[in-house]
C-alpha cells in the first residue's frame, strides 16, 4: 500500500502542475523525464511567486542547466540572499541520471513546500532538477543491472561519455561549467548531490556520503561531526528510515569492515570542499523498491531543511571563519592516506552472506540471503592525514598562453590579476622528476600520479598579460590544489600541461660528439661529474649513447623549459607591476 500511495501522490501532484503525468503507475513505476520535469517547474513559477526558474550556460547536449530557487521573501538576486545573511541549500539531482531518486523527491518537496506556504525564513532552497541532461534522453531500462526499478531512466554518461561525477576539477564538459557558473553564483553554504548506490545488500534504504571531515576546514568539521551528522541520523530514524555511512566494504561483504570515503575535487563534494561549502552524496540502496527509494530521499531533503533552517546563524558564522582562516592558511594537503590504526566500531544491519555454486560457471558465488537479516557490531576506518603538504607561496604566476586554466581559475570566484609591463622575476619553478602514467584511459584522459618535484630558483622573462594569483583568498584550496602538480586532481594529473613534458629539440649524435668533446675540456666540472656517473653506474658505463646524453643534458644546449611546470610560485612579496 505504502508503494500505490506514494506515487500515486506524486502523480497528482504531477498532474495539478501538468497536463501529463510523466510517471506510468500500470503496475510500473517510472522516474520523471528532462522535458517533464521541466513543464513541472515551469508551471509551478506560474503558480507561486516564491519560485523563479534560472537557467545557466549550456551542456554538451544543447540545453543549459535549470536552477529552481524557492525564496519565501521573494528575494532571488544572490548578492542581495547573501546580504540579508540567509543561508543557501543547493540540492543536485541526476548526476547519474540511472539514480533518479533525487530528480522525483526534489519535484515533490517544491510542491509541498510551495503549497503548504512552508518555506524556511532563513534558508534558500536551489534546485538543479536534472544535471546530466544528455543522459537522460539515453533512456533504458537495462543500463543499471544490478538496479530494482524503475521500468525506464536516463544513462550514466553524458553525450561525451563523460562521468560528470568526475568532471569537477578537469572541465571537460559544458555541463560542469554550467555547473560552476551556478556553484559559484549562488556560494551555498550546505551541498546536496544524490545518488543511488552500488554494492552490498543490506537492510537500510539510505547510506549518507558526507564532505571527508579531515579534509574540510576544522571549523566546518567540527560542526559538521558533531552536530549536523548526528542530527541528520536521528532526523532519518524518526522517520523511519534509519541510516548507515556509505557501505565500502575493504573485503567481499560489509561484515570485513568499511572505510570512509576520500572524495578527491573531481566528484562534487571534493569540488565543494575546496570552497568551503559542505557537502553531502545520499546513496539511496539499488536493491530497495523505487518508492522507498524516492521517499527516502525526500524525507532526507526534508530534514536537510529543517536543520539548515534551524542553524541558520551558525552555518552562516561557521563559513564565515571558514574563509578568513583558508585565507590566511599557510600549509595545505595535497594527497590523503587512510590511518589503518584508528578504528570505530559501527551497529550495522545487514544480511547473511554465502557462497552456493553459479548456474552459469559452477563455480561459487557470493549470495545474500535475506532471510537472515542480523544486527552485528562492524569495524569502520575513517580517519584520514595527509600524506604530502606544502607551505603556499606568496602568489603563483601564470604565462598567458595558459588560457584553459585561467578561465577555469576565473570561473571559481579567483581573484586574478594581470602584470602591466615585462619584467624579469625571481621564482620557484618546479622540474618534474617523476610522474606515473595509467596506461588505459580514464574519463578521457590518461591521468598522472605520484609526481615528484624539484624546486629550482629562477630568474624568468615574463611579459604583459601574465597572470599573477596572490594566495591571499577565501579560494585558497581551489588555488592550491589545482595548482601545485603534486595534487590527486591538479591540472597538471588531469594532463592540462603535458606539452612541456616533451623535448623540442635534440640533435644528431655524429655532430654533437665533437662538440660534447670541447664542452668536457673546457668544463673540468662536468668531466668530472661524467666520470662519476660512469663510476657509480655500471650500466651507464657501457652505454654511449646514455654519456653523450648526460653530456648534452648538463649543457646549455639542452632546451630550459624541458619538464619545467610553466606554473611558477613566488616566494618573496617583491613588488609586481600590475594592471
Amino acid at each position: 500500500m505504502k508503494k500505490f500511495f506514494v506515487f500515486c501522490l506524486l502523480s497528482m501532484r504531477l498532474k495539478a502542475a501538468a497536463q501529463k503525468t510523466p510517471f506510468e503507475l500500470s503496475g510500473k513505476i517510472e522516474t520523471s523525464t528532462y522535458t517533464a520535469a521541466i513543464t513541472y517547474y515551469e508551471n509551478l513559477t506560474k503558480a507561486y511567486p516564491e519560485a523563479k526558474l534560472f537557467t545557466y550556460g549550456s551542456t554538451d547536449f544543447g540545453k543549459p542547466l535549470h536552477v529552481l530557487v524557492l525564496s519565501r521573501d521573494r528575494i532571488f538576486d544572490p548578492s542581495e540572499i547573501r546580504k540579508q545573511n540567509k543561508r543557501i541549500l543547493l540540492i543536485n539531482n541526476g548526476i547519474h541520471p540511472g539514480e533518479p531518486e533525487g530528480v522525483d523527491a526534489s519535484m515533490m518537496l517544491a510542491h509541498d513546500l510551495l503549497k503548504a506556504g512552508k518555506l524556511p525564513k532563513d534558508v534558500v532552497i536551489c534546485i538543479i532538477p536534472l544535471y546530466n541532461i544528455d543522459g537522460s534522453f539515453n533512456r533504458s531500462g537495462t543500463s543499471r543491472a544490478n538496479q530494482n526499478g524503475p521500468v525506464a531512466y536516463g544513462f550514466r554518461g553524458n553525450s561525451k561519455n563523460l562521468d560528470l561525477n568526475r568532471d569537477f576539477i578537469k572541465t571537460d564538459s559544458k555541463n560542469s561549467a554550467a555547473f560552476q557558473l551556478i556553484f559559484n553564483t549562488w556560494q551555498p553554504e550546505i551541498f546536496v548531490d544524490t545518488h543511488t548506490s552500488n554494492g552490498a545488500d543490506y537492510q537500510y534504504v539510505m547510506t549518507l556520503i558526507p564532505t571527508q571531515k579531515d579534509k574540510l576546514n576544522p571549523i566546518l568539521s567540527d560542526y559538521l561531526t558533531k552536530t549536523l551528522v548526528p542530527d541528520l541520523y536521528a532526523g532519518m530514524e524518526k522517520m523511519g528510515y534509519p541510516m548507515i555511512p556509505y557501505v565500502n566494504s575493504i573485503g567481499e561483504t560489509p561484515e570485513s569492515g568499511i572505510t570512509g570515503f576520500i572524495d578527491p575535487p573531481r566528484y562534487s563534494t571534493g569540488y565543494t570542499t575546496l570552497h568551503n561549502t559542505i557537502g553531502f552524496m545520499p546513496e539511496t540502496h539499488m536493491l530497495k523498491s523505487y518508492d522507498l527509494r524516492v521517499d527516502a530521499t525526500y524525507k532526507l531533503l526534508q530534514t536537510y531543511i529543517q536543520l539548515v533552517a534551524r542553524d541558520a546563524k551558525v552555518i552562516g558564522e561557521n563559513k564565515r571563519k571558514a574563509d578568513e582562516f583558508v585565507a590566511a592558511q599557510k600549509e595545505f594537503p595535497l594527497e590523503w592516506k587512510l590511518n589503518k590504526t584508528e578504528v570505530n566500531d559501527l551497529i550495522f544491519k545487514g544480511f547473511e552472506a554465502g557462497q552456493k555454486p553459479s548456474t552459469v560457471s559452477g563455480a561459487d558465488r557470493l549470495y545474500y540471503d535475506r532471510s537472515k537479516p542480523y544486527t552485528k557490531t562492524i569495524k569502520e576506518w575513517n580517519k584520514f592525514e595527509p600524506a604530502v603538504s606544502i607551505q603556499k607561496p606568496v602568489a603563483y604566476i601564470i604565462p598567458k598562453a595558459w588560457d584553459r586554466v585561467i578561465a577555469l581559475l576565473k570561473l571559481n570566484n579567483v581573484k586574478v590579476q594581470e602584470l602591466k609591463t615585462d619584467q624579469k622575476i625571481e621564482v620557484e619553478s618546479y622540474y618534474i622528476g617523476d610522474f606515473k602514467t595509467g596506461t588505459r584511459p580514464y574519463e578521457g584522459h590518461y591521468p598522472h600520479a605520484g609526481v615528484k618535484v624539484n624546486p629550482v630558483k629562477q630568474s624568468l622573462q615574463y611579459y604583459a598579460g601574465d597572470f599573477v594569483v596572490y594566495v591571499n583568498q577565501p579560494s585558497n584550496r581551489y588555488i592550491v590544489e589545482t595548482l601545485e602538480p603534486q595534487a590527486t586532481d591538479s591540472y597538471f594529473n588531469w594532463n592540462f600541461f603535458d606539452s612541456v613534458l616533451d623535448m623540442k629539440e635534440h640533435y644528431s649524435a655524429y655532430v654533437f660528439e665533437d662538440t660534447a668533446t670541447a664542452l668536457l675540456n673546457s668544463n673540468p666540472e662536468l668531466k668530472r661529474k661524467l666520470e662519476a656517473k660512469k663510476a657509480s653506474d655500471a650500466e651507464f658505463a657501457k652505454d654511449a649513447a646514455a654519456q653523450l646524453d648526460f653530456v648534452y643534458k648538463n649543457s646549455d644546449y639542452y632546451e630550459k623549459t624541458h619538464n619545467r611546470y610553466p606554473v611558477a610560485r613566488l616566494v618573496t612579496d617583491v613588488k609586481l607591476d600590475l594592471k
